[in-house]
């Protein structure tokens, strides 16, 4: 029996032995979704509890594996683990993809870091969730102005639209979670139509090198995007409240999100906001008011491989615009830019009458991706959007209450584009736009259409390179061609079409050249507009990186640098625009300088933009019309340049205070004519001192000074007008800019857990804490009265 046993013992011995176990099995561990790296994923293999954590790569490797079946388990935090049944036979190499979703939750930047980059080249400037939530009741515009060289063109202190780099309106472009925004942009009073609550982050980027999204966009590009949905079985969601003194009224927003192992998911989304007239220091601002509504439903399926998504959205704002920039003749222009309080002062009130603009903006969009293991990832995105504008002016008799502008914008985009890793070192990405877009105004106000019928067509293709060198070294390059044809009818005076010489210039346009005091053309227009990028990212000594690009920008002139002939009602001003306009070609240098480190991080990035052709509107004189006397403004061409720099720095004083500093200036030239060009932001530093204390129930205190200095580069625009009253002529001046302003601001929150899963956060901000009377440059209305005085806001968050 003893023998037996023996030789059955060395008869196995022999046979494992003779198993080859010495195969290695090496893997890399990355994020389903882009690919990206899984840093301390655990690898598990059942059967030999061997263990292996993946580097900075996401590579890991396991060795002394026989020639059998294995069970993998992988895992990472924030996953759901996954396992795996591997064959080995021989050394093996593999790639494992997890569903990195429950960190999608918060995949919101957090202290200004994000996880994806959308250049490789340009500094992308981020704004976080937690940063959103606190102006839950502001404006796009207003959020904006929290970073370096983004200023803001105000009507107001209720339309806000961005500049970035001295940059704004269609020079900008607002990508709308992948689908860029279409709402009659050319106006300077026109701010962008979205609702802050219904996004979960925003990136800027300053320049034209996000081609993958236009090629137009010669100021820089606003990205929103909404928070990827866990794939797993929950129910979650979020209450905004805010309540303010200066306006007397507050907004509230709501959202539920449900979702599903599965892969379906839901979301919907709603918020209201509602002020009454607000106040400066000194007085109140009549007809400033605003009442905005916003609803949104989201759903789809996202699954490993692919996922489809359907969206709308409805938007609607009343917006008042102060009534005493709305005034009569060339006397009251005058006295009105020489006092210093505005004409009409009215007890305060939450009506809003004219003058008025009464926006509603809607979205209907379905997308879908499907990734290949030899190709990349396929997307594909339908977009409709409806942009519905009404502008009421101060009229009298039968039609007081009927909209002295009426437009319909309507626009259909198809969007395909492929991402596609084609080495370990190398992504190129791929893309095609068409979009289809029709304008319709409305000939039923009475009144001379500013903007008229049009048919517009745009098709684009575009390409984008990532070349990375080695660990330190990275080259992106990029193309983009955009093919563009305006189809056009319009009513011209017949005086305006002589004075321009277009009866000679134009004549093969003219369908109808003797109707009444008329002439109708039917302009059709075609532009060719190729941009392009080139950068390169260097890092060095670990913290530091620099970046450089070159980017080179071409834009259409838009319908109202075309068109425009005639009274535009809610600027009160009388705009001309030229037929024979081309496109602006922009090419930017800018040159970054970063360092992120946990106690002294900061970014320095010059830059210089020369834009051939152009655009600019400025003041030229007064008109008398029946309606009464208006600022009669004129779009031009010229060569301009401009110059500026952005500053950065966050410094640790201790564990919980630290301190920030912004610093921005650019200088616009108009090298034509050896002059600065008109409604450049003024210089301007902000410096601010943050207490956090995440274990004091994550209070954080925030205090800040922002000083803005006067506009000391402008062009002169000033003009003479006759005052029949006196019989006497005087300088109506509309150039010299405010003076320099100081203003001081305070932000606090608190979070309290109520439940396992509900918390309260409670916040109070106070602006303008010292209630200075000032006025800005870049307002339209600070001919007319003062910006807003102090304001104290109380915000309370509820999530759930």
């Amino acid at each position: 029996m003893r023998l037996f046993l023996l030789m059955l013992l060395l008869i196995s011995s022999q046979f494992a032995v003779s198993q080859n176990c010495t195969n290695t099995l090496t893997g890399t561990v990355v994020d389903l979704h882009d690919n990206s790296m899984l840093i301390d994923a655990k690898v598990t293999v059942s059967e030999t509890q061997q263990i292996a954590l993946t580097d900075f790569e996401g590579k890991f490797s396991i060795s002394n594996l026989c020639n059998k079946t294995y069970t993998l388990e992988v895992y990472h935090a924030f996953c759901n683990s996954k396992t795996y049944k591997i064959d080995i036979s021989g050394n093996l190499e593999k790639v494992f993809r997890l569903e990195h979703h429950l960190e999608e939750l918060n995949e919101i930047i957090l202290e200004g870091k994000h996880i994806k980059e959308i250049t490789k080249t340009t500094l992308e400037n981020k704004i976080s969730k937690e940063e959103l939530e606190r102006n839950s009741a502001k404006s796009l515009g207003d959020v904006l102005n929290n970073i370096s060289g983004v200023t803001s063109l105000n009507t107001g202190n209720t339309i806000v639209k961005p500049i970035i780099n001295g940059l704004h309106s269609s020079r900008v472009a607002v990508m709308n979670d992948g689908l860029r925004m279409e709402d009659q942009d050319w106006g300077s009073e026109h701010a962008p139509n979205i609702d802050i609550n219904a996004i979960d982050n925003i990136t800027v980027i300053k320049g034209a090198s996000a081609l993958q999204y236009s090629g137009s966009a010669i100021g820089g590009i606003i990205v929103t995007e909404m928070a990827k949905t866990p794939v797993k079985d929950s129910l979650y969601g979020k209450t905004i409240a805010t309540g303010s003194t200066n306006g007397r009224g507050g907004s509230i927003t709501s959202q539920l999100t449900k979702s599903y192992k599965s892969g379906w998911y839901g979301k919907v989304q709603g918020s209201t906001k509602r002020f009454g007239d607000f106040n400066a220091p000194d007085y109140n601002l009549s007809n400033t008011g605003v009442f905005e509504r916003s609803f949104s439903l989201r759903a789809g399926i996202n699954q490993f491989n692919s996922g489809v998504e359907a969206y709308y959205s409805l938007y609607k704002v009343k917006t008042g615009i102060l009534r005493a920039s709305h005034i009569g003749g060339a006397e009251d222009q005058v006295r009105a830019i020489n006092s210093a309080e505005p004409l009409i002062i009215e007890d305060f009130t939450y009506d809003i009458d004219a003058p008025y603009q009464d926006v509603e903006h809607q979205i209907a969009r379905i997308k879908a991706f499907k990734k290949f293991n030899n190709l990349g990832t396929l997307n594909f995105q339908y977009g409709f959007q409806q942009n519905k504008r009404l502008e009421f002016d101060v009229r009298r008799g039968e039609d007081k209450d009927e909209a002295s502008l009426d437009l319909k914008l309507s626009t259909h985009t198809l969007l395909l584009d492929l991402d596609s890793k084609i080495s370990s070192t190398s992504k190129l990405k791929l893309g095609l736009t068409g979009q289809y877009q029709t304008n319709f105004a409305d000939p039923s106000t009475g009144v001379r259409r500013l903007i008229p019928d049009y048919d517009k067509y745009n098709v684009g293709a575009y390409a984008i390179l990532d070349k990375k060198i080695n660990n330190q070294l990275l080259f992106e390059v990029g193309a983009r061609f955009d093919y563009t044809y305006l189809d056009a009818y319009k009513f011209y005076r017949t005086s305006f079409w002589e004075s321009r010489n277009y009866d000679t210039i134009f004549q093969d346009i003219v369908i109808e050249g003797d109707f009444g005091n008329q002439v109708l053309a039917n302009p059709k227009l075609n532009f060719y507009n190729p941009s392009a990028t080139a950068g390169v990212n260097y890092t060095f000594n670990d913290d530091y990186k620099l970046l450089f690009n070159y980017s080179l920008a071409s834009r259409a002139p838009n319908p109202s640098e075309l068109f425009s002939e005639g009274l535009h009602h809610s600027a009160s001003r009388i705009e001309l625009g030229d037929l024979q306009f081309n496109s602006e070609t922009a090419s930017k240098i800018s040159l970054t300088l970063q360092r992120e480190n946990n106690n002294f991080s900061f970014s320095i990035n010059p830059y210089v933009n020369f834009i051939k052709d152009f655009i600019v509107i400025e003041p030229i004189e007064i008109q008398q019309t029946i309606r009464g006397n208006f600022q009669v403004w004129e779009y031009r061409q010229t060569n301009a340049r401009l110059l500026g720099v952005d500053v950065n720095s966050a410094f640790k004083l201790t564990n919980n205070f630290k301190l920030n500093n912004q610093f921005s200036i650019v200088k616009g030239k108009d090298l034509s004519f050896n002059e600065a060009l008109i409604s450049m932001p003024a210089a301007s530093t902000k410096n601010a001192i943050i207490y956090n204390n995440k274990k004091l129930n994550n209070l954080y205190l925030k205090l800040q000074s922002e000083y803005v200095f006067e506009q000391n580069e402008y062009p002169d625009n000033n003009f003479e007008v006759f005052i029949a009253e006196t019989e006497t002529t005087e300088i109506v001046d509309v150039s010299t800019p405010p003076a320099a302003y100081h203003l001081l601001s305070f932000n606090s929150s608190a979070d309290f857990k109520l439940s396992n899963k509900t918390f309260l956060t409670v916040g109070l901000d106070v602006s303008n804490v010292f209630n200075t009377s000032y006025r800005n440059y870049l307002n339209r209305t600070r001919y007319y009265a003062d910006e807003l005085g102090r304001n104290f806001s109380v915000n309370i968050k509820i999530n759930y």
